[in-house]
C-alpha cells in the first residue's frame, strides 16, 4: 500500500529508469540573465551576421510584424483637429530618428529587429530644443541591449534596487536605466569602447526618458532573450553538415588522374638516403597536403600512393531531413517554413491559408502586446505632450477624446481577392461588421476612403 502511495502522482515526476537522468535545473526568471544570456545574444548576433537562415527569418518576423510601418489613425470626433494632427504626426514621423537617417516606421522595423536578435531594444526618448526646427522637439534613439549592462547591480538611488542595469524603487517600479555612453563593443580610434575608455562608464537615465521593448516570458523577468535561443544549436549544425555534403558533392563530381611512376625491378627506395627538404614535391615532407582540382593528372613519388575516401551518400534523404530541420528552425523562429525557404512545392493555397491564420494571431498579439504597447502608444504620449500650441484642445472634447488614437498595421495581402471582398462585403449586410471595421482590418481609415470616394465622384462628374 505505501509504494502505491509513494509513487509519482505524475508521469512527469517518475523517476524510474527512463527519467533517472532528467534533473533540469532550477533557475529564477532573472538567475541567467548576468551570465548564459550574454554569451546567448552574441552567439544570436553571430547567427545572424554569418548564416543566411537566420538572417532571413528575421527580415521575414519584421516583414510580417511592420511591413511598411504600424500607422496611427486620428480618432478626435473633430475631424478638422483630426486632420491636423495627423498632417503634424506625418511632419515629426519624417524627422523622428535622432541620427537623422529612417523616419518614424523605419524605426519600428529596426526596433524589431534588434528586439528579435538581442532579445530586447531599448529607445531612449532626446529632448531638443525648440530652436532646432523640428515639429516638436523630441526624437528617438534606438540602442542595442548592450547598452544597459547585464551585470550592473549597482549605482541606484538610495532605496532603490538595481537588476541588471535597470533601477527599481521600494515599491518595484523602473525609475531609471544605466546605460553605457558609448556601445561596449564598439572600437574606434579609442580602442574598444570608444572615446578613450568612457564608453565603459554608465548614466543614469531617468524611465521617463527610456523605453524597453521585450517579450517577458516569465512573470518578473526583466531583460529578454533572443528569438532564436531555442534554434542557435540547430542552426550551427546544419549550417556545418550542409557545407559538408556540399563539399562531399564538390569532391565526387571531381574528374582527376593519378600518374604512378613503377619502381625499377620492383626495388624500394634506398634506406638512408639523404632528404631535399627544399624539393616541395619530394618526400621530405610526410604532411604535405595536395588540392585536387578537376580534369587534372597528379604524380605520385616514388613509393607514394594515394587513397580517397568514400564518404556516405546520404542519398535522397538530403532533402527530406533538411526540410525537416528548417521546419523546426521556422517553429522556434516564428516565422512560417515558407517564408524562410521560399519553398512552396508541399503546400496548396488551403493548407497556406490554414498556416498563415494562426500566424496572423501570433502577429497581432505581438503587434498589441509589444511593439503598440511598448514604443509606439509611449512615443504618442511624449510627442501629445510636446505638440504645439495651435494644437490646443478644441472646446467641447476632454482630452482623453481629442488625442484618442488606434494603431493600424500593414495588413497581409489577400489570398484570394474575389472570395475575401465577397466575403467581407456579406458581413457587412448581414450586420457582423461595419465598413470601418473592415477598412481598419486592411490598414486603412475610413475617413481618407470616404474623402477619396468622393474625390472620384467630383472627377466623374466633371
Amino acid at each position: 500500500m505505501r509504494s502505491v502511495l509513494m509513487a509519482a502522482g505524475y508521469d512527469a515526476a517518475g523517476r524510474g529508469r527512463r527519467a533517472a537522468e532528467w534533473e533540469p535545473a532550477d533557475f529564477g526568471p532573472n538567475a541567467l540573465a548576468a551570465g548564459d544570456l550574454a554569451l546567448v545574444r552574441r552567439r544570436s548576433r553571430g547567427a545572424l551576421r554569418r548564416n543566411s537562415i537566420a538572417d532571413t527569418a528575421a527580415e521575414a518576423f519584421t516583414d510580417n510584424l511592420v511591413g511598411s510601418g504600424i500607422r496611427p489613425q486620428f480618432k478626435a470626433p473633430d475631424e478638422g483637429f483630426a486632420a491636423a494632427l495627423s498632417d503634424w504626426w506625418q511632419d515629426w514621423a519624417e524627422c523622428a530618428d535622432a541620427d537623422g537617417v529612417l523616419d518614424f516606421y523605419a524605426l519600428q522595423a529596426l526596433v524589431t529587429r534588434a528586439w528579435y536578435e538581442g532579445g530586447e531594444c531599448f529607445v531612449r526618448l532626446r529632448p531638443r530644443r525648440l530652436s532646432d526646427g523640428l515639429p516638436a522637439p523630441v526624437q528617438i534613439q534606438v540602442l542595442e541591449s548592450e547598452m544597459v549592462p547585464l551585470d550592473q547591480q549597482d549605482g541606484g538611488a538610495a532605496g532603490h534596487t538595481v537588476r541588471h542595469g535597470i533601477e527599481f524603487d521600494a515599491i518595484g517600479r523602473r525609475v531609471a536605466y544605466h546605460v553605457y555612453r558609448h556601445h561596449p563593443h564598439e572600437i574606434d580610434a579609442h580602442g574598444a569602447g570608444g572615446a578613450g575608455g568612457d564608453g565603459w562608464r554608465t548614466v543614469r537615465v531617468p524611465a521617463s526618458e527610456m523605453l524597453h521593448i521585450y517579450l517577458p516570458r516569465r512573470p518578473g523577468e526583466v531583460r529578454g532573450e533572443p528569438r532564436l535561443t531555442r534554434a542557435l544549436v540547430k542552426l550551427r549544425d546544419l549550417d556545418d553538415y550542409d557545407d559538408a555534403e556540399l563539399v562531399r558533392k564538390k569532391n565526387a563530381a571531381m574528374f582527376v588522374g593519378v600518374i604512378r611512376r613503377a619502381l625499377d625491378g620492383g626495388a624500394v627506395p634506398a634506406v638512408g638516403a639523404p632528404i631535399d627538404e627544399s624539393d616541395a614535391g619530394g618526400l621530405g615532407d610526410e604532411t604535405e597536403e595536395r588540392a585536387i582540382e578537376p580534369g587534372t593528372f597528379t604524380v605520385l613519388e616514388d613509393g607514394q600512393d594515394i587513397t580517397f575516401s568514400k564518404p556516405e551518400d546520404v542519398g535522397g534523404q538530403y532533402e527530406v531531413f533538411m526540410r525537416t530541420q528548417l521546419r523546426l528552425i521556422a517553429q522556434a523562429g516564428g516565422v512560417l517554413y515558407e517564408q524562410l525557404t521560399g519553398d512552396y512545392g508541399q503546400i496548396n493555397d488551403r493548407t497556406y491559408r490554414a498556416a498563415l491564420n494562426g500566424l496572423i494571431r501570433k502577429v497581432e498579439r505581438l503587434q498589441a502586446h509589444v511593439l503598440v504597447a511598448q514604443f509606439c502608444r509611449p512615443v504618442w504620449r511624449r510627442l501629445w505632450a510636446a505638440r504645439p500650441l495651435d494644437l490646443a484642445v478644441p472646446a467641447g472634447l476632454s482630452d482623453r477624446q481629442a488625442r484618442a488614437v488606434a494603431w493600424r498595421p500593414h495588413a497581409f495581402r489577400y489570398l484570394h481577392p474575389v472570395q475575401e471582398v465577397d466575403a467581407a462585403v456579406k458581413e457587412i449586410e448581414a450586420g457582423l461588421a461595419s465598413r470601418e471595421q473592415k477598412i481598419a482590418e486592411r490598414g486603412g481609415d475610413i475617413r481618407e476612403v470616404d474623402a477619396a470616394r468622393r474625390g472620384d465622384r467630383a472627377r466623374n462628374e466633371e
